[in-house]
């Protein structure tokens, strides 16, 4: 019952401070999609963590971390390379377009045809998988580890899990439908701290258990390693290099990550939110990744699905009334990423396409109507692809498709990388050369997949997109931007830090190595 109490104090919580500074009749375009263009440092670091993080990452990479040990960590920490090019390279050029999403960017550098195609590809994404996905694994993550508390909502599981699923969807929706990314802003923020609260309370635990912090090295010594051999199926050293593009598609050319910074009140506050954002990285990595090594340390491999490590956790050693904080933070990373999305989703509509192509002449109330319908239509989507996900798993319980939907994306992802790269390394860019670059990654994908069909994902990620940037560069060789005279930083001060966070990644790789 308290942990009951707990939760619904937390949903009121939220609901209260997203409703606070609902939209009114004086609020503009920029108000509702960039939250006037006016976010400090620290919303920006909490808010575009927050939205990275995501309820199935506390079963998927705890379990995968109870396997494989700390080249987990590798999908954690090394997003700091994505944050890293992002703060120094892409953000100066984006805020001094002063543009609303990365689209109208494409547009200006690549032509109107690739940059439609490119927000098509990213709304169509947006709508169904992203959103689908984090619905249906924040639902389905929940009922795994709180099954027994969540009971009264259905005795069945899977009636349970689709309730779960329409709720926090349609909730999610609708504080972002009347605040806008000032409200998903303010509500991340409290989010991130319970999910932060609820993720170290869970880490120190399994440590407790273990029995120390010395005893990973003692009694999981072969799981400390963030190197694992070139012939390992799963996560092999070689997957760096394709992680380091397709970190550069998240944290450089995501319109749901990168709006927080296009929000900054000026390039300082931007490129700090963003380096404290890849500080607070290592702190995920942490809590994420070191439970579920402990845990190996503490059972061994008795554990027959490693998805349940943190529900094993939660279960076996808190207490009632933690274990309602726990729940929290599941629901909390749940919606950080929904609402986000849902407010991505709704700037691309509005911007890149009502205000575009639909009415030109829109003004500012017509543009958050449009973005508003934008969140409805995509909450039926969204909500249809979660039930969707929903059946295809307890169809057949047994099968892959998460892997599935990681490669569909990649087929599109790849592509983007090559064009967003392509903008900012060429100076003007031959738009018929980068059609053609873009278009490559998909078939020399399929010839990859079917020719090579053993070859990790990531690495055959960096294959294509090197194939794909290669003709870009060369169909271009004569305009190209210097590389370094393409890093800016606002002032000496940020220079620094961003070395010195550099500096820490190349230190952790060979201290853990």
């Amino acid at each position: 019952m308290l942990d009951f109490v707990i939760v619904i104090g937390y949903f009121c919580l939220i609901l209260f401070i997203a409703l606070k500074g609902k939209i009114n009749s004086k609020t503009t375009s920029d108000d509702y999609f960039l939250s006037s263009r006016n976010l400090p440092w620290y919303s920006i670091a909490v808010s575009t963590i927050a939205t990275n993080i995501q309820g199935y990452q506390f079963l998927g990479m705890m379990g995968s971390a109870y396997l494989y040990g700390l080249a987990q960590a590798n999908l954690e920490i090394n997003a700091i390379q994505g944050i890293l090019i992002g703060t120094f390279v892409f953000v100066p050029v984006f805020l001094k377009e002063k543009i609303t999403t990365i689209t109208q960017y494409i547009k200006l550098k690549i032509g109107a045809r690739v940059a439609l195609f490119y927000s098509l590809a990213n709304i169509g994404l947006f709508a169904t998988v992203t959103l689908g996905a984090a619905l249906f694994w924040g639902a389905y993550a929940a009922d795994m580890v709180f099954g027994e508390q969540l009971a009264f909502i259905h005795p069945d599981r899977i009636v349970r899990i689709a309730i779960l699923i329409l709720i926090l969807g349609i909730f999610s929706a609708i504080y972002t439908y009347f605040g806008g990314l000032s409200a998903v802003v303010k509500t991340d923020v409290v989010q991130f701290g319970v999910l932060l609260i609820g993720g170290i309370v869970v880490c120190l635990t399994a440590i407790y258990h273990l029995g120390g912090w010395e005893q990973l090295y003692i009694k999981t010594p072969d799981k400390m390693h963030l190197h694992l051999p070139s012939s390992h199926e799963t996560l092999p050293w070689t997957h760096l290099f394709g992680l380091f593009f397709l970190n550069i598609n998240y944290w450089c050319a995501n319109q749901t990550v990168m709006q927080r910074a296009l929000a900054a009140k000026n390039i300082a506050h931007a490129q700090t939110g963003l380096m404290v954002g890849g500080l607070i990285k290592y702190l995920m990595a942490v809590i994420i990744v070191v439970p579920g090594i402990a845990l190996y340390g503490i059972l061994g491999d008795s554990l027959g699905e490693p998805d349940l490590a943190f529900p094993y956790l939660v279960k076996t050693y808190l207490p009632v009334g933690v274990k309602g904080v726990i729940l929290c933070g599941l629901f909390a990373s749940l919606m950080s990423t929904v609402d986000s999305t849902f407010n991505s989703l709704a700037t691309l509509w509005s911007v890149d396409i009502y205000a575009t192509y639909i009415n030109p002449k829109a003004n500012d109330s017509d543009k958050i109507n449009a973005g508003q319908k934008a969140i409805i239509f995509s909450l039926g989507t969204a909500l249809l692809m979660g039930l969707i996900l929903l059946y295809l798993k307890f169809e057949n319980p047994e099968s892959a498709f998460t892997h599935t939907l990681n490669n569909l994306r990649y087929f599109i992802n790849c592509g983007i990388v090559v064009l967003i790269c392509g903008a900012i390394l060429i100076i003007k860019p031959n738009q018929k050369v980068m059609l053609t670059a873009f278009l490559i990654t998909v078939p020399v994908n399929v010839f990859m997949l079917f020719y090579f069909p053993e070859m990790n994902y990531f690495v055959r990620a960096f294959w294509v997109i090197f194939t794909g940037l290669l003709i870009a560069l060369l169909g271009n060789r004569k305009k190209l931007n210097s590389i370094i005279l393409l890093f800016e930083a606002a002032s000496v001060k940020h220079k620094f830090w961003g070395f010195m966070l550099l500096l820490s990644l190349l230190i952790t790789h060979a201290f853990f190595h």
